[in-house]
């Protein structure tokens, strides 16, 4: 590590390593599958990997900037919001139907702005992900407590 690395990238690092510590915990309290397996933990502990892995990454490679650019600050507070409405929402109405709502809000803060790529990630994201997840992968599905849409297509 740079003794001479800014204190922002410092701080940047360790709170990617704090939120992979946090991640991890919380993946581990996820319950095996009805076989034994690790199923649905697999991937939350793999993201919690991958942020330990930067969170170093981003102290041993921090390096003093000029100035701090904030220019992305409201698209990552927008980012924020939406992670916390879309769990919020996948507990109340399911994972089809929350996630048909934030892809396209998340490729719009990304600046997709095409109404008919908008509107095709809405129905393509929650279709391509609930087949490789739910189907393929056999993960069973976040119901949602309010109204879940497999309730009425029928799936599990």
């Amino acid at each position: 590590m740079s003794s001479e690395a800014a204190p922002a990238s410092r701080g940047v690092g360790v709170a990617l390593i704090l939120i992979g510590i946090g991640a991890f915990a919380t993946s581990m309290n996820i319950g095996l599958d009805q076989y034994g397996r690790w199923g649905a933990r697999l991937f939350p502990l793999g993201g919690s990997i991958a942020l330990l892995g930067l969170g170093i990454a981003e102290i041993w490679g921090a390096r003093p900037t000029p100035q701090s650019n904030k220019q992305h600050l409201p698209a990552i507070l927008a980012l924020l919001a939406l992670s916390l409405g879309y769990v919020w929402a996948i507990s109340a109405f399911g994972y089809l139907i929350s996630t048909a709502f934030a892809a396209p809000v998340a490729l719009y803060i990304f600046g997709l702005r095409n109404p008919l790529g908008l509107g095709a990630a809405a129905v393509l994201c929650p279709a391509i992900y609930h087949g490789t997840f739910f189907v393929a992968l056999g993960v069973f599905p976040p119901l949602g407590k309010w109204f879940d849409l497999l309730d009425v297509i029928g799936g599990y």
